[in-house]
């Protein structure tokens, strides 16, 4: 089975520190791909800043409302990638209050950081990056943790699961984001490490496809020339069968309408 996917919406720039292209580079690169739209998902994340409760430094984030819809005829979303930071499945800046503005204006009441940021985007990746936090936990804490990510409601999808080194009880997390009609990630970046990746992607990939769970296929890409590439997950995807109809971004409309089903904002193409 080939696919013919239109979207990516799992892609980094350099605000995210550890990436190497500007925005405009990469809808470039979109563009040259022929994709329909493209998701730009900076880490919002601790790894990036000495001072990373800062509010001054997420401008990045609060004015992407300057951005256009359309660019070089792609589809052009805001989103972040937030870290899960607890067992609880809270994430980064959940329940740090902001007293002052970027200006230093004060704010009554004080904002949440977490809300504040991700209340301005389209929508949201949970993601684990840094494990410390599951040291010591069992499986049914991390399988928790997942699932209360999920329940974020401006979260759209879990980001690698199958490459966070956290292991969880797949079905459950899988069933719980079907009734939310959340998805789960399958992206190229992951097929970068150990076979052991390799293998939990595919695990989780194969249950998606005989559970009916939605899955996302992105580069999380940290370079505009990896943008839209999918291969090593388009031949395993192959391999297993898996129905065209679960991948939500196999093209902006369909995109779109998932978002909208889970709860996201509504975006017009």
């Amino acid at each position: 089975m080939s696919y013919d996917i239109k979207c990516d919406v799992h892609t980094h720039t350099m605000y995210s520190r550890h990436a190497y292209s500007t925005l405009e580079e990469n809808v470039a690169a979109a563009a040259g791909k022929k994709l329909e739209l493209l998701g730009s998902t900076d880490h919002f994340s601790s790894m990036l800043f000495e001072d990373p409760e800062n509010l001054k430094n997420y401008q990045f984030f609060t004015n992407q409302s300057r951005w256009p819809r359309r660019w070089n005829h792609v589809t052009l979303l805001r989103g972040c990638e937030a870290d899960i930071v607890d067992l609880d499945g809270h994430l980064f800046g959940e329940g740090c209050m902001k007293a002052f503005s970027t200006v230093g204006d004060r704010l009554d009441p004080p904002v949440d950081l977490e809300k504040y940021i991700t209340g301005k985007l389209d929508y949201v990746i949970a993601s684990v990056h840094g494990t410390s936090h599951t040291i010591g936990a069992n499986l049914s804490q991390t399988t928790e943790m997942y699932v209360k990510a999920l329940e974020h409601s401006e979260v759209m999808f879990l980001g690698h699961p199958g490459r966070s080194g956290v292991p969880f009880d797949t079905d459950t997390v899988l069933t719980a984001a079907k009734a939310l009609h959340k998805m789960i990630e399958i992206n190229e970046h992951s097929f970068d490490g150990a076979q052991k990746v390799n293998t939990d992607c595919r695990g989780i990939a194969q249950r998606c496809a005989e559970l009916g769970v939605q899955i996302i296929v992105s580069s999380d890409a940290h370079i505009s020339c990896d943008i839209g590439g999918f291969d090593r997950v388009e031949a395993l995807l192959s391999e297993i069968d898996f129905p065209t109809q679960l991948i939500a971004n196999r093209d902006a409309e369909t995109f779109l309408k998932a978002m909208k089903t889970c709860g996201m904002r509504e975006v017009s193409l």
